[in-house]
Formats: C-alpha cells, sequence, structure tokens
C-alpha cells in the first residue's frame, strides 16, 4: 500500500512556516502522499442554530489547490484532495486548477471529489444543493474531456462548454478522480465513474457490502472493478500505534491500495505534536509501505 497523511486542516494554523514545517518533515518520514479535506466556508452556529455540523465559521481550512500548488514547489509528494466539494464548484475552474496542481507535481496529483453535506455553504457559492448528486455525475465526465481534448463542446443537463479549451493540458490525461462515499448511490456512482475511492466505513461487513455494489455497478458499466484503486483512513488516538498499525493491517487485507493517517482531533496541538505521532507510526508502517 501506498501511506499517506492527512494534511491537519483544522489545527495547523495559518501560519506558512508550520504548513512548510509540516510538508518537509512528512516527507523525510517515508509518507507518499498528503490528502486534504475542503470547505470553502463555514456556517455561523448562532445565525444557523441549532447547528449540528462538525465544522462551522471558526474552523480553520485552507483551500487545496493554493496550498497545493505552494506544496509542489517545496515537496515531491502525491497531493490528494479527499474532497473537493465538487458541485458546489465551477466545473471548468475546477478543471484548469486541477489540471495546473497536476502540472506544478509532475503528474502527482489525485482529484478526490465528494458531494458535501453543508447547504450554507452552497447558497454562498451560488450552487443548488438538492440536485448535486447528478450534476456531479456530468461533471466528472466534462473534467476529463477537459483534460484531454483542445476545444470541447458539451451541451449537458447543468453544463455548457462550446468550443473552448485548457492550455496547458495536463500531464495525466486524464487526472484520476477518486470518490468519497458512504451511501449506495455513490457506491454506484464509484463503480460507474471513479478511478478509486475514500469509503466512509471501517474494514467488515459494511465494507464488504460496499464493495459488492462498487463491483456490480463497475461490471455493469463494462468497467473492471480490480482496476479501482480504495484508500482507507486510520487514526492516530490514546490506544498508541499498536492500535493504529492494527487496523492499517485491515486495510491492507480488506484490499485497501493506499492507507492515511489522520492525526486531527487527537489533542495532539500545533504542528509540532501531530509531527511527533506521525515520526512515531512512520516505522512502524513500513512493512505496509510500497512505492
Amino acid at each position: 500500500m501506498r501511506i499517506g497523511v492527512v494534511f491537519p486542516q483544522t489545527e495547523i494554523g495559518a501560519r506558512v512556516e508550520d504548513v512548510r514545517a509540516y510538508a518537509l518533515r512528512v516527507e523525510e518520514l517515508g509518507f507518499a502522499h498528503v490528502l486534504a479535506y475542503d470547505h470553502v466556508l463555514g456556517a455561523d452556529p448562532e445565525v444557523h442554530a441549532p447547528w449540528a455540523g462538525p465544522y462551522n465559521l471558526y474552523t480553520t481550512f485552507h483551500e487545496p489547490f493554493v496550498t497545493f500548488g505552494y506544496l509542489a514547489a517545496i515537496t515531491s509528494l502525491e497531493l490528494v484532495t479527499g474532497v473537493i466539494i465538487l458541485p458546489q464548484r465551477q466545473t471548468a475552474l475546477v478543471a484548469k486548477q486541477a489540471a495546473e496542481v497536476d502540472l506544478l507535481t509532475n503528474g502527482s496529483f489525485r482529484l478526490g471529489v465528494g458531494l458535501g453535506w453543508n447547504a450554507v455553504e452552497y447558497d454562498a457559492l451560488g450552487k443548488t444543493f438538492t440536485n448535486r448528486g447528478a450534476r456531479m455525475d456530468e461533471q466528472i465526465v466534462l473534467l476529463r474531456r477537459l483534460w484531454t481534448e483542445a476545444s470541447v463542446t458539451h451541451d449537458g443537463t447543468f453544463e455548457t462548454v462550446t468550443g473552448a479549451g485548457l492550455a496547458p493540458l495536463p500531464k495525466q490525461q486524464p487526472i484520476p478522480i477518486w470518490i468519497g462515499a458512504q451511501s449506495n448511490r455513490a457506491y454506484q456512482r464509484v463503480g460507474r465513474l471513479a478511478d478509486g475511492w475514500f469509503p466512509q466505513v471501517t474494514p467488515g461487513p459494511k465494507l464488504d457490502e460496499a464493495r459488492a455494489v462498487v463491483a456490480e455497478a463497475a461490471q455493469a458499466a463494462g468497467r473492471d472493478p480490480d482496476a479501482l484503486g480504495m484508500e482507507g483512513r486510520v487514526s492516530w488516538s490514546d490506544a498508541g500505534v499498536e492500535k493504529l498499525v492494527e487496523q492499517v493491517g485491515r486495510w491492507r487485507d480488506a484490499g485497501a491500495t493506499h492507507v492515511s493517517v489522520n492525526t486531527m482531533n487527537a489533542g495532539l496541538g500545533p504542528v509540532g505534536g501531530h509531527l511527533d505521532a506521525l515520526e512515531t507510526v512512520a516505522d512502524a508502517l513500513q512493512p505496509f509501505r510500497t512505492t
């Protein structure tokens, strides 16, 4: 498996020195990639009470594409969005931003996409929340065309492009698209459209059920389900490195091609605490790593 880390969006803070130190040390420790979550805006819980979302307007989020432009200049890590909330963004602009990151990383980029859950954010970005699944299906098809064709004309249900294209095109044609999934409809979308996926369940019966839905949808679309990548996520906790290693082993046994180590929400404080935890697990995870 390729083992990476989850960029600690909510805890790394705003200092560029900390972002730089984090990325450089992650690479030194031998991790393969950095995966970043995405939120453009946070909701004010007083205005939107009762607010039950995991994030609000006080939760920090670095914008992934801009951050990746910076990281591409200082590391050779694979950069992964996990996930960009695609239907709340303009498709052509996402295509352009992703193509630029792909060029800057010399083709070491995966575009993870998902639907999101925050209607407040959708409203602020001028996008409809209720039809986001159908729109993302069309967006994925259009993204691949924009990355591989010099001139694109697309007259779809939600998207229109007339004789236009990106220049320069990305190094990867097309850039791999991975989907975050936690419902049957999302699993079907993975099988039909994705290059890989981020399950939101842990190894066990629920993952087995999800993989069966993905495989059935892939086969119905004339695709090989065994060609799809799968990235699991494990979290640092007080249980220590032994528990984390056991969880990575379960993902390996479940057929994961990638795993990310998440250090957020573990009470690690500033960036140094996150790096200390990653240093602790780096050697322990060596037997699981492939290049």
